[in-house]
């Protein structure tokens, strides 16, 4: 998984995947050779990786060894983890939403890992349950529509979608979709807290906590849920209840697209050619956890934009930690913590391969970024709920 013996990074995600779904012995050589994965020799194995065009190594015992014995030493920032089972997945997507219109399915699309999407219904009926990683497509869990208010009101496909949610939310017991949305949080705040994984990209991540701290605080202004927000509610917000952010200021204005003052996209003054983020570096023996999401073939990622592009560190939680930063610009862009008996990632931005992704863009055709550092984070977390966990030493 190297520069420049990898021709296809992200395929290479889904063949780990084919052989765990094979009962395929494989091991992830934590920061060996840009992340490598280590497999026992299977025809079956070697095909697919010629079909999908992903490069590989055939090992001898001798080598094999050669590697391990080589990454086990007490001088070399390495580490084996081994992986267990292919994960199921599940997208929180709306129905006849698009692939492209999400990083994450584009991603598992094309490095070939199958995926089940589920909405509101299934995780009110507690379909979580039967998943072990969750991805929450770029919702807003406030019920304010995305902030979308002020640009596309009277837009068709806006108007459809508030149309549609406001049915849905009525169909399922809800008097409005921001009580809808809400209980569809508090069920996936459960099921992290339960040992589940949850990944979330963009505004998903910042919505998410927001409505968490507003849980008996109606945030929301009349032409989002037909009635007033409650008076003063910056100072009803409880922000013991949230995953990643604290003392966060909300955005009252529904004219301005945004959410409150963890987003940092109004306040970047970095030009796109220059607009880059670090990857942290981290014990692989002892802080396992961060060196499998940071795995990478360079520590230097592309940024891109989105509604949420970057976190505000002054309203990140001490105990989350962030794996990735733009120190330039004072701002997180790939955060991890950990909830009850689960985790969670948040990254911010829509999509590592399109800048500044704006409504009606053309997809991006992964064919053309088969190496992208962005879209590997991305496929790190898939890839997390497989490894045979080891207790943090720090």
């Amino acid at each position: 998984m190297d520069p420049e013996a990898q021709e296809n990074h992200l395929k290479a995600y889904g063949i780990t995947y084919f052989a765990l779904e094979n009962q395929i012995k494989a091991q992830w050589l934590l920061n060996y050779r840009g992340g490598s994965f280590l497999f026992e020799a299977e025809e079956s194995l070697e095909r697919e990786c010629k079909i999908r065009g992903v490069s590989f190594e055939i090992l001898t015992d001798n080598d094999a060894k050669s590697i391990l014995d080589e990454i086990s030493s007490p001088s070399k920032n390495m580490e084996s983890v081994i992986l267990e089972k292919a994960p199921k997945i599940a997208v929180y997507s709306p129905k006849g939403n698009k692939p492209w219109d999400d990083a994450v399915t584009m991603a598992l699309t094309y490095a070939e890992i199958p995926y089940e999407t589920i909405y509101d219904t299934e995780v009110l009926n507690d379909a979580l349950i039967l998943y072990d990683w969750l991805h929450l497509h770029h919702e807003d869990f406030t019920g304010q529509y995305g902030k979308f208010y002020r640009a596309y009101r009277t837009a068709p496909w806006y108007i459809e979608d508030k149309k549609n949610a406001e049915t849905l939310a009525s169909n399922l017991g809800y008097d409005k979709v921001s009580n809808e949305k809400l209980a569809v949080a508090l069920k996936i705040r459960d099921y992290v807290v339960g040992g589940g994984f949850m990944f979330a990209m963009c505004s998903a991540t910042d919505s998410f906590d927001i409505a968490l701290a507003a849980e008996y605080t109606d945030i929301a202004e009349p032409m989002f849920d037909g009635d007033p927000s409650d008076p003063g509610y910056q100072s009803k917000l409880e922000f013991d209840n949230t995953f990643a952010f604290t003392d966060f200021i909300l955005e009252r204005s529904p004219m301005v697209y945004e959410f409150s003052s963890i987003d940092m996209t109004s306040k970047r003054a970095v030009p796109m050619e220059k607009d880059y983020f670090t990857l942290m570096d981290y014990s692989a023996k002892w802080d396992v956890i961060p060196t499998m999401l940071t795995q990478n073939h360079t520590r230097l990622v592309k940024g891109f934009m989105g509604q949420t592009t970057a976190y505000n560190p002054e309203n990140i939680k001490a105990n989350v930690l962030v794996m990735g930063e733009n120190k330039v610009n004072g701002e997180a862009r790939y955060i991890h913590g950990v909830k009850g008996k689960g985790f969670f990632t948040f990254y911010g931005g829509h999509d590592p391969e399109d800048y500044q992704h704006r409504v009606g863009d053309p997809k991006t055709e992964l064919e053309l970024h088969p190496n992208s550092p962005g879209y590997r984070l991305i496929l790190n977390n898939v890839l997390f709920p497989a490894a045979k966990k080891k207790k943090k030493k720090t």
